[in-house]
């Protein structure tokens, strides 16, 4: 039996694109193009445009077409690869880290073996973590103007496993939950997993579109709205006191969950009033200290309603049974005796820093970022092409993000999403310096 007209097509296409003869950016005939040129229907040559694009070779851009993909680049267009090759300069991951963050580890590591029930450490531990542990980072979340208890705390494997357990704990297969346009790719990746639909609400330059999320939250069945009010990661943006009372009215209106991702806060020096501290009775506070003080220091924590700490610890069983009490010994130490707090402060400083070198690199490209953030959010001009940007960067061993791992609609913006944070403070304005001129190069091409 001969394939279907479609499957031919499809299969024609990705062997043109997987070739080379169909260049990376190239704009494919529009859907009834194709069909007048082919002989089939529109429905039809859509059918082979979705496929194409379901298999990772186009992509689709509201309003402009669709174009052939670059290859060349990382799967998530550098957002998944963590680890790139040693000559390359890595601007698609944060992973931050000061001077001398070695020697506290060491010096940690003595104090622990010196002190303490040893054998303990090696023993499971409880779900939630150790009272003792909830009851130290209780305490340093209050002192961030976030109330709460050991009770209410628990203990998770970094904030990412916060986020997995939070969904895991709250919402079922099918549920809505409300993101920002533009948004954190790891949460995508549980909501993903666990077959979670994501609504996208437009975001400004000011935090999310509040009028919009009301206006979705009256049409659909939205079970929980994720968000990050303070140093929104990839846009920097700060959500004002204001705008945050009228978040929590919208989710105590529509009887949804909060799920407030913190994991950046700390970089901001003065910020609002947690949604936690505001709503602690349907808000799941989620951070962590990969970013505040090491990405391989994988201790987070969630501090949650009371009714929901049982579901939350049955979900850390099911995920990973508990936290290695070694890292979370280390962890609690740091937060009680004041060196979280004196890195936190170093990491400002030095984002600031950072932040300066591209303004200065960057001028006179526009862009987004918060002061003292580790990243920039670079909108390309309108016939721009962030994929092919990404490679040409990549060539010049120079890893970038483009924005297709952030969106959460159809339409992907073209946007580039530098991380500042992973290189050495010598070799980051020459680095962002070429990205300019990158893009610059591109615009007249």
């Amino acid at each position: 039996m001969p394939a279907p007209r479609y499957t031919s097509l499809v299969d024609s296409y990705a062997a043109a694109i997987r070739s080379g003869r169909l260049a990376a950016g190239a704009r494919l005939p529009t859907h009834r193009e194709l069909a007048a040129r082919e002989g089939i229907a529109v429905v039809t040559a859509t059918r082979v445009y979705a496929e194409l694009e379901a298999i990772g070779l186009v992509s689709r851009e509201q309003g402009r077409g669709t174009f052939v993909r670059d290859l060349a680049l990382p799967i998530g267009h550098g957002i998944d690869q963590q680890a790139v090759a040693g000559d390359t300069v890595d601007l698609s991951f944060n992973y931050p880290s000061l001077p001398g963050q070695a020697d506290l580890l060491r010096q940690a590591l003595r104090d622990v073996a010196g002190s303490g029930d040893l054998d303990a450490l090696l023993r499971y531990q409880p779900h939630a973590g150790r009272l003792q542990d909830r009851a130290t980072i209780a305490a340093h979340l209050t002192r961030r103007d976030i109330p709460t208890s050991a009770e209410r705390v628990l203990v998770v494997s970094g904030a990412q496993h916060g986020l997995m357990v939070t969904l895991m704990a709250t919402l079922g297969p099918g549920d809505v939950v409300a993101v920002d346009a533009i948004t954190y790719p790891g949460f995508k990746v549980v909501a993903a997993a666990l077959h979670l639909e994501l609504a996208a609400v437009p975001i400004t330059e000011h935090g999310t579109d509040l009028d919009a999320l009301e206006r979705l939250c009256a049409q659909r069945p939205v079970r929980a709205i994720y968000t990050m009010p303070t140093l929104h990661n990839p846009l920097g943006t700060v959500l004002d006191e204001t705008s945050r009372q009228r978040l929590v009215s919208i989710a105590r209106t529509h009887g949804q969950l909060l799920i407030e991702d913190a994991s950046y806060a700390y970089l901001e020096a003065s910020p609002p009033p947690a949604l936690a501290a505001l709503a602690p009775d349907i808000t799941v506070h989620v951070s962590g200290l990969s970013k505040s003080i090491a990405t391989g220091l994988r201790v987070g924590y969630v501090t949650a309603p009371a009714a929901l700490v049982p579901a939350l610890g049955r979900a850390i069983r099911a995920s990973t049974w508990n936290t290695p009490a070694l890292t979370v010994t280390i962890a609690c130490r740091w937060l009680a005796d004041g060196t979280v707090d004196e890195l936190e402060a170093q990491k400002r400083q030095d984002a600031a820093e950072r932040q300066s070198i591209a303004r200065g690199a960057l001028h006179p490209l526009p862009h987004l970022s918060h002061p003292a953030s580790y990243f920039v959010w670079l909108p390309l001009p309108e016939d721009a092409r962030a994929d092919r940007i990404a490679a040409d960067l990549a060539g010049q061993r120079i890893s970038v993000s483009t924005a297709e791992p952030f969106a959460t609609t159809s339409h992907t913006p073209q946007a580039i999403r530098l991380a500042l944070g992973s290189t050495d403070l010598s070799t980051l304005p020459v680095a962002l310096r070429t990205v300019r001129r990158t893009i610059e190069l591109d615009a007249t091409s």
